[in-house]
């Protein structure tokens, strides 16, 4: 069985059952599931084979999901590519990627205008954005999606694939250098997809809101394949706004949903007039980087719902562990193993520590990848006798709750003591004026490196020295800022993961 595969059964099960929702237009699964089998006979026709690669760069829409789900059905691997990305940032994953088609809108055919002759692309499938959009001079390359998709072949049968054939390529954002492109094959995916729905017992009768960016895989398996795994409805916001979510979630009584961090923010400084939107909500799940304790405890006081922190990376499909519904949510945890999936805390050698210890998390499962395109040596480091090295420090308690300690790189050494920016972030966040935190560190002739953070507070009287006085009440001497930054907004990526990279070269830039 393959994501394909099981969006044809949940549609022939349920086929008048909404899919998903899109501009407040209601999609049922047998339309969905029709119109990629559709879209797959076209890419057949066009010549694309088994094992070709497609880019898929859109924002969240039907266009994303049935230009994925179509190109699975024809056995093509998908690309996904952040449609927010200049042309230069584009163009490497590209050519890297050896993508031969990109499914796209119109208005993002000037940034390939930049780069079709450096590229292998043959056809460009391009929706209509409902914008005025200039001629391309890659009109002859062009081909209308939607009409495409109303002229397929409704009894086109796709190639036969295997478990093991590559599904999806996704590039990571490239924060220690160029992205490496993870292969996710059919199970991967499928596994992922599944385990998660169990985990998180989403239903039929689940509305979940879809407003992570759908090329990163956080939505792609919790908030798109999880729910088409059992037939729940996918509530489509294309870019994430506080308004947004509030008045769909109120709408389509949305019971689920998932989030990072800064939305839970966002979300929790906006609503307080519109609490009742989420009155259906049954849990909300947060990932991509760790949640404050704070902003755990004063989101689930004020829309009364509970949040299940849970952990997953690029390179594992990417969940490994959530917070369970059936025991006690402890905050700060990502939570227990998911379905099939094994977590473990080791030392260098490799060799699991004791309970309460430090080390890196590493992780063994069917979601884990199976390496990394053209680049078998990082592969090899990656993955370790059928082990997926994770590159995050971590602890796990006496109940089997994992918790991240922060990024083996993020570490700061603080006169041979390590310090984890985690930590005196959550004291930061502790303080009632403060929104947002973020540390690194600073080189020092002396001990090595010094704590540095950066906060935004809406306190014009909140000064660095009040706040390192605060801080001092809870942290050791070498934990304690030795410099506190106050900005309008920390530096973020687009799903909403604050960079600690474009700060460390602020600090470095000084």
């Amino acid at each position: 069985m393959n994501l394909s595969d099981q969006l044809t059964v949940t549609a022939q099960r349920e086929p008048e059952k909404t899919a998903y929702v899109f501009q407040d237009q209601e999609v049922s699964y047998k339309v969905f599931d029709d119109s990629v089998t559709k879209f797959a006979s076209q890419l057949s026709k066009f010549g694309y084979k088994k094992g070709d690669h497609i880019a898929l760069v859109s924002g969240n829409s039907p266009l994303f999901m049935v230009g994925l789900y179509g190109a699975l059905r024809a056995g093509v691997t998908v690309i996904p590519i952040n449609p927010t990305y200049t042309a230069d940032e584009m163009v490497y994953i590209l050519k890297n990627g050896d993508v031969r088609g990109v499914i796209t809108v119109d208005l993002l055919m000037e940034k390939f205008e930049q780069l079709d002759n450096e590229l292998m692309v043959e056809n460009y499938f391009v929706g209509d954005s409902g914008a005025k959009s200039n001629s391309s001079s890659l009109n002859y390359k062009m081909k209308p999606f939607t009409d495409l998709v109303e002229d397929g072949d409704l009894h086109y049968k796709g190639p036969d694939l295997s478990s093991d054939d590559t599904a999806v390529i996704l590039y990571t954002s490239g924060t220690t250098g160029k992205p490496k492109g993870a292969m996710l094959t059919h199970q991967n995916l499928y596994s992922n997809a599944t385990d998660t729905a169990d985990y998180l017992r989403i239903n039929s009768h689940d509305r979940i809101v879809a407003t992570l960016p759908m090329f990163h895989v956080f939505c792609l398996t919790v908030a798109l394949n999880a729910p088409i795994m059992n037939g729940g409805t996918i509530l489509i916001v294309p870019q994430f706004s506080p308004d947004d979510v509030f008045r769909i979630a109120g709408k389509y009584k949305a019971t689920v949903f998932a989030g990072v961090p800064t939305m839970y923010n966002y979300l929790l400084q906006t609503g307080r007039e519109k609490v009742d939107t989420f009155k259906d909500m049954r849990i909300c799940v947060s990932g991509g980087s760790s949640l404050p304790v704070t902003l755990l405890y004063d989101f689930e006081k004020m829309f009364k719902v509970r949040i299940s922190e849970g952990y997953g990376l690029s390179e594992a499909s990417p969940v490994t562990a959530f917070n369970p519904l059936d025991r006690p949510r402890k905050p700060g945890s990502i939570g227990t193993n998911i379905t099939n999936v094994e977590n473990k805390i080791v030392d260098e050698l490799g060799e699991e520590v004791p309970v309460g210890e430090v080390g890196e998390l590493i992780v063994q499962g069917p979601n884990v990848m199976k390496g990394y395109y053209k680049m078998p040596e990082e592969t090899a480091v990656a993955i370790k006798d059928g082990w997926l090295y994770t590159g995050d420090m971590a602890k796990k308690d006496e109940e089997g709750y994992f918790y991240i300690v922060d990024r083996k790189k993020d570490m700061i050494i603080v006169g041979g003591y390590n310090v984890y920016p985690r930590e005196v972030e959550e004291v930061l966040y502790s303080h009632p004026d403060i929104s947002e935190a973020a540390v690194v560190g600073a080189p020092h002739p002396e001990s090595g490196e010094t704590v540095v953070c950066f906060v935004v507070s809406a306190d014009e009287n909140l000064d660095e020295t009040k706040l390192k006085e605060f801080c001092k009440k809870s942290l050791a001497k070498y934990k304690q800022p030795s410099e506190i930054h106050f900005m309008a907004e920390l530096p973020k990526n687009t799903t909403g993961k604050i960079l600690r990279k474009n700060l460390r070269d602020q600090v470095a830039q000084r």
